[in-house]
């Protein structure tokens, strides 16, 4: 079956399971860029080919990595990447970028900040554009990750935007959420979300090393003090604070040990495996909730009646319940209920 779908996408659906499969890079390449596009007969394709590969996905270890922009995420990302793929692992990075407001665009370079790894051959870097997404990661996040699964990459690292969004986004689809933390002069807790420390499985204090050392173990002596007042995620896991650096590669194979606990004991527990069917089942929501808003936007009834709506809740002569009221209505009959 090769059916044409454009001329980017000239495989069809065994093809890409083919591909996919044997770990074929070009086509595991494509086969995200499918995932990606918005045409209707590509979405199609990508739904058949996601539920061809499920028996296949679910096998990695799932790590979110965030910090915010120039806490080194991408440098301790590359430094751990090259060490786990020296160990026989291979690594896949979804490094989501900021994305242009005017144009949508990636604005960073990922395979440029991550030059080593990028030329791994049991690496693969794949950068997107965040597209405004809450949670810095982008809406084909998971399906990329399954992707990666069943081209048999065993270790799936989620770098994300790190700028102040919603991070539950990504701490909803991985295992294990990495929070990377600056050392610094003056109070280190000053400015830090707590609900980024609640759901945190573990805090590495980065750049470790030099004049920064000393500095780096009292910012994690403070993050300690702060995990013991709060709530841990799991009963089956204290998260624990380490100081790292991936310039001197210190700390990095203690953070793999870690991680390499948490699945062990989560695991044991039957928590790993009640997480990720829950994860499953939001992701159905939040793709049920996607396809209604497109549903909505794409209906020339509704299109038309919008504007109006929208200028008469604004100026206050329409109540926003009784808009939302009509706009179901419109929708057609039934739909409402």
């Amino acid at each position: 079956m090769s059916a044409k779908t454009g001329q980017r996408y000239a495989l069809g659906v065994d093809d890409f399971t083919e591909g996919v499969a044997r770990g074929d890079r070009a086509t595991l390449a494509r086969a995200i860029t499918l995932i990606e596009s918005s045409k209707a007969e590509h979405q199609a394709l990508a739904r058949e080919l996601l539920q061809r590969l499920l028996p296949d996905t679910g096998k990695a270890v799932r790590v979110g990595i965030t910090g915010v922009p120039g806490v080194g995420k991408s440098t301790l990302i590359e430094q751990l990447g090259t060490n786990l793929t020296a160990a026989g692992h291979k690594v896949a990075v979804l490094a989501v970028d900021p994305s242009s407001e005017r144009t949508g665009g990636s604005i960073l370079g990922d395979k440029t900040r991550m030059p080593r790894l990028a030329q791994d051959d049991n690496a693969f870097i794949r950068p997107s554009p965040s597209s405004g997404t809450l949670g810095g990661v982008t809406k084909t996040t998971r399906e990329t990750m399954a992707l990666c699964e069943a081209a048999g990459f065993d270790v799936i690292l989620i770098e994300t935007v790190g700028v102040g969004q919603s991070e539950t986004a990504v701490a909803g689809m991985v295992d294990f959420f990495l929070v990377l933390m600056l050392p610094g002069a003056g109070d280190e807790l000053q400015g830090i979300k707590k609900g980024v420390i609640e759901i945190a499985d573990m805090i590495a204090v980065t750049k470790s090393d030099g004049d920064n050392e000393a500095r780096a173990q009292l910012a994690a002596s403070e993050y300690r003090a702060a995990l013991q007042i709060l709530t841990p995620v799991s009963p089956n896991w204290s998260p624990p604070v380490i100081t790292v650096s991936a310039h001197k590669n210190t700390g990095i194979d203690e953070l793999w040990a870690k991680i390499e606990e948490n699945r062990d004991k989560l695991t044991g527990s039957g928590e790993r495996e009640a997480r990720r069917q829950d994860q499953a089942v939001r992701w159905m929501h939040e793709m049920l909730e996607a396809r209604l808003r497109e549903q909505l936007r794409s209906d020339k009834t509704v299109r038309a009646r919008m504007a109006a709506l929208e200028k008469s809740v604004r100026s206050g002569r329409t109540a926003p319940a009784l808009a939302v009221e009509e706009i179901i209505a419109l929708m057609g009959p039934g739909r409402a209920e």
